[in-house]
């Protein structure tokens, strides 16, 4: 079972030193995470995330993504152009195959849900 006192607080969790972004495109990004939980099978992995603003690309060939956006302000935008401004509170699903880029506009945190 997992414990959910784990997800309690989002915006208090430690997350480590702030790393380069390996897909930024604009703005030096530097990010940081942490899982909070991984299947046995290593197939789901749930964590949180944060960024420095700018934009990088993104490639969800293998898997699908839920976010849900703690704090900070993000725009993304599909393969096809196709944006949406994204802050607290808000949920997104980047499907199997998504592709496309993060502007980052505020230092953004999420908790993130990957399904391989």
């Amino acid at each position: 079972m997992i414990d959910l006192e784990t997800f309690k607080s989002l915006a208090g969790v430690e997350l480590g030193a702030p790393v380069p972004k390996p897909t930024s495109i604009e703005g030096n990004q530097m990010e940081a995470a942490t899982s909070l939980w991984s299947s046995p099978d290593g197939k789901l992995d749930v964590g949180v995330w944060e960024c420095t603003p700018g934009r990088f690309t993104a490639d969800r060939s293998d898997s699908t993504e839920i976010c849900h956006i703690v704090s900070g302000k993000a725009e993304m935008r599909d393969h096809q152009g196709q944006a949406r401004v994204l802050g607290p509170g808000d949920l997104l699903v980047l499907p199997k195959g998504w592709k496309g880029e993060w502007r980052i506009l505020e230092t953004t945190r999420k908790l993130y849900l990957i399904q391989a």
